[in-house]
């Protein structure tokens, strides 16, 4: 409970809030949500002790560890390593193009659980100096590959709220704490958040290759299933995220069996502005859809230009079928996946037409119904 009390918001709201919020995604069979959230209530009034000595000495112990030296572990048949710095990072990778790539861990640690894997080499990119940095310039945000979904989604939701609410449901907050988001773009799964939720908003990718960079849109990265534009020993160095432009409407739409914590059957991702009653621009991305986090170009081609209507939404919605043939699986059948989609379209209609009627959850606390 040291998450609750350590923050100690005044605010009854925001508290409860946070309640909910680290107890998210925890599946009781037994008792029930409400004893542990009247448990969650009073500890939280308890508090902890205010005596932090021990806690001091050991984050001391930590930072002494930080030698700011590249590690390199092997016991003559499986290899560590842990570069300190890109420029050791950069090297290693060319030396090892072969490499597994490790962050946060949380979707690679799995194929080591589950499926027994030996991955070797393995190159840990979580004590690279700098590469977690989250620069703002006039254009937007400049993210390092290893900032997490903790250090990421408040930033990003400063410009995009919508994202701050779809981190928020994608993981525990152990998991945003050590998942990465360049970790999540560079994985590639078709089913990945981030993907789709940074297409839409025109973000793009930097890799690095030894000294070398290169730079391209996300939506460009993903080649096919399994299958990214990295050449080998190259490596996700940045992510640069555009400030959106005046009047643009953003959305993120991720539909779950579960709300909090689950895989995406699909997540939609737009990105509109108007001019009068004029739709000028879209950006529209999906993930589930697909082998890859893809962008809907007919779907956009079909409303850009075009009066922003229920004829214009119906037609794009139509369109949605050249752009995307889903696939049946555990988690959605492509029947569904796909009328999903569609109805996610009329939903930002809806949202970016005006009205009053609601058309989020309860729990879902986006700043972005404007």
């Amino acid at each position: 409970m040291n998450g609750i009390s350590s923050r100690r918001p005044q605010s009854k709201k925001v508290r409860e809030e946070i309640i909910d919020d680290i107890l998210a995604g925890n599946l009781c069979r037994c008792t029930g949500y409400a004893p542990i959230v009247r448990a969650a209530r009073r500890a939280y009034d308890i508090g902890l002790s205010n005596d932090s000595t021990e806690q001091v000495v050991q984050f001391g112990r930590l930072a002494a560890l930080n030698d700011r030296q590249t590690l390199m572990l092997s016991n003559g048949e499986r290899h560590f390593f842990a570069p300190a710095t890109v420029e050791d990072l950069a090297k290693i990778l060319i030396d090892h193009p072969q490499a597994t790539i490790v962050a946060g861990a949380t979707d690679v640690g799995l194929w080591v659980t589950k499926a027994f894997r030996k991955l070797d080499p393995v190159v840990w990119i979580g004590r690279v100096e700098g590469l977690d940095a989250i620069a703002e310039t006039p254009a937007g945000l400049e993210i390092g590959a290893t900032a997490t979904y903790t250090d990421a989604m408040e930033r990003i939701a400063a410009l995009y709220p919508d994202f701050g609410e779809m981190a928020r449901r994608l993981g525990s907050i152990p998991i945003r704490n050590s998942g990465t988001l360049g970790g999540n773009v560079a994985n590639g799964s078709p089913i990945g958040d981030a993907s789709p939720s940074l297409i839409a908003m025109g973000a793009r990718l930097t890799l690095r290759r030894g000294d070398k960079t290169r730079t391209m849109p996300i939506e460009d990265f993903f080649i096919g299933y399994g299958k990214q534009d990295r050449a080998p020993g190259e490596f996700v160095e940045r992510i640069s995220v555009p400030k959106p432009a005046t009047g643009t409407r953003y959305r993120i739409y991720k539909i779950s069996k579960r709300f909090d914590q689950d895989i995406s059957a699909v997540l939609g991702a737009f990105a509109i502005r108007l001019e009068g009653a004029t739709l000028a621009e879209a950006r529209i991305a999906f993930g589930g859809m697909a082998a890859t986090p893809k962008r809907a170009t007919n779907t956009e081609a079909a409303l850009c230009g075009r009066p922003w209507s229920e004829a214009t939404v119906m037609a794009a919605r139509a369109a949605l079928e050249q752009d995307f043939t889903p696939i049946s699986d555990m988690r959605a059948s492509a029947v569904y996946r796909m009328n999903v989609a569609k109805n996610l379209l009329s939903r930002l209609f809806a949202e970016t037409r005006g009205g009053s009627f609601e058309t989020r959850l309860v729990g879902d606390r986006s700043l972005a119904h404007v």
